[in-house]
């Protein structure tokens, strides 16, 4: 996979802290304080039980750092790359209770967003031999979307818009709400900016020859459509706008989806069925 520069770790430190304090409570780790001697030094490895796309070690990093900023974190495996199981992903070296307190805060975060970025490849992988993008939406766990979204882009994967405030996207309650497709579209040309790109939901082909009648939609969201009705969307938009296919996107069926000719398969998916990979810290 392409290695993609890194977040700040500013912008990542408040979700790490807020994790962290989550987890040591009031009290700290009191296990630790209680058995492990001061001044005790440990070299600790973060191992993959199973083959995977690597995520998260830059907030595994954090997650340490904030512990304890005399640690010596080393990421072998970084954001993006590949691992099979036994594979060391980082080592972390210094004070022992230091290492334990961060332990599980550093591998929540990595097995879960090198999931998503696994699953993003696997999904990817699909698209072989065409011009296919595979795209997240915002059905992410609250409060983590950011880093989420991210394990996407390190799986090869696009990301959709972030938030509401990004873009327009007019769904079915929208287009009903306001009294049709082309009611809603000559509401978005007289109202939006010229910076803000417009996406419209449809489920039908005649509403999508409405769309491609009336303009001022830039992407069509081609929603829970059979791969037949695919191929005919996309003969009908002959390249005038993107074309983004969601809904019901399984693994199993991304293959035949991308062949349709489609800009963009979204699924949900991505981010809210990724299996968490199976990492350990060994002593």
């Amino acid at each position: 996979m392409t290695t993609l520069p890194a977040l700040p770790d500013m912008i990542l430190e408040p979700l790490v802290r807020s994790a962290l304090l989550e987890d040591l409570g009031t009290n700290g780790d009191i296990t630790t304080r209680t058995v492990i001697p001061a001044g005790t030094h440990y070299r600790a490895r973060i191992v993959a039980r199973q083959s995977g796309i690597a995520s998260g070690m830059q907030l595994a990093r954090i997650a340490f750092s904030l512990v304890d900023p005399t640690l010596k974190i080393t990421i072998i495996r970084d954001d993006g790359s590949e691992f099979v199981a036994g594979d060391e992903l980082a080592i972390i070296e210094g004070d022992a209770a230091s290492i334990l307190s961060g332990e599980r805060v550093a591998l929540n975060f990595a097995g879960r967003l090198c999931g998503i970025a696994t699953m993003t490849a696997a999904f990817v992988a699909q698209t072989a031999g065409t011009d296919t993008r595979i795209t997240c939406t915002r059905k992410t766990t609250p409060g983590l979307r950011m880093v989420e979204k991210q394990a996407v882009l390190h799986g090869g994967g696009f990301s959709h818009r972030f938030s509401l405030s990004d873009a327009i996207l007019i769904k079915d309650n929208h287009i009903a709400a306001a009294g049709g497709i082309r009611p809603v579209l000559q509401s978005v040309k007289a109202h939006a900016s010229h910076m803000m790109r417009v996406e419209i939901e449809v489920d039908r082909l005649d509403q999508l020859q409405q769309v491609l009648d009336e303009g001022g939609a830039d992407v069509v969201l081609l929603d829970n459509m059979s791969t037949e009705m695919l191929q005919r969307a996309v003969a009908m938009n002959a390249g005038r706008l993107v074309l983004e296919a969601s809904g019901n996107m399984r693994l199993e069926r991304i293959a035949e989806v991308a062949a349709t000719g489609v800009n963009y398969i979204s699924s949900g998916a991505l981010t809210h069925s990724a299996t968490t990979i199976d990492l350990g810290l060994d002593f």
